[in-house]
């Protein structure tokens, strides 16, 4: 992997480390990828471990106003659910087909750049 590569991708992993919204299986996964190059392991292997994880958790647009109506109103309150609804009906109405959040945008990121674009 060339080095600009490399460093966006480890940018992209501090952002999912960083990001509330990442799910567990998400931070675990960009913490291997960190622990793996921090051991020496091969940047490419390491790299398609992380993505190959990344590619199965696409938060459409549909789950996350599911998500807004449902488990937020417990999880987050019933104001920040609102708001987290009124924002995912906004970008669906915008044409968004997955959710924009910081860990999910990181990752269609990085998938992109690693050539795996989110259809």
């Amino acid at each position: 992997m060339d080095k600009e590569l490399f460093e966006y991708t480890a940018q992209r992993v501090e952002e999912l480390l960083a990001a509330p919204s990442s799910s567990q299986e998400t931070r675990e996964a960009a913490q291997g990828w960190k622990d793996a190059i921090a051991a020496g392991a091969d940047e490419d292997l390491a790299t398609k471990v992380l993505l190959d994880i990344l590619d199965r958790h696409h938060t459409t647009i549909d789950e996350l106003i599911g998500f807004a109506e449902g488990p937020a109103k417990t999880l987050l309150g019933e104001e920040a659910a609102a708001g987290m609804l009124a924002h995912a009906l906004e970008i669906k109405a915008n044409g968004a087909k997955y959710c924009d959040c910081p860990a999910c945008t990181a990752s269609h990121e990085l998938l992109s750049k690693h050539g795996r674009p989110v259809a």
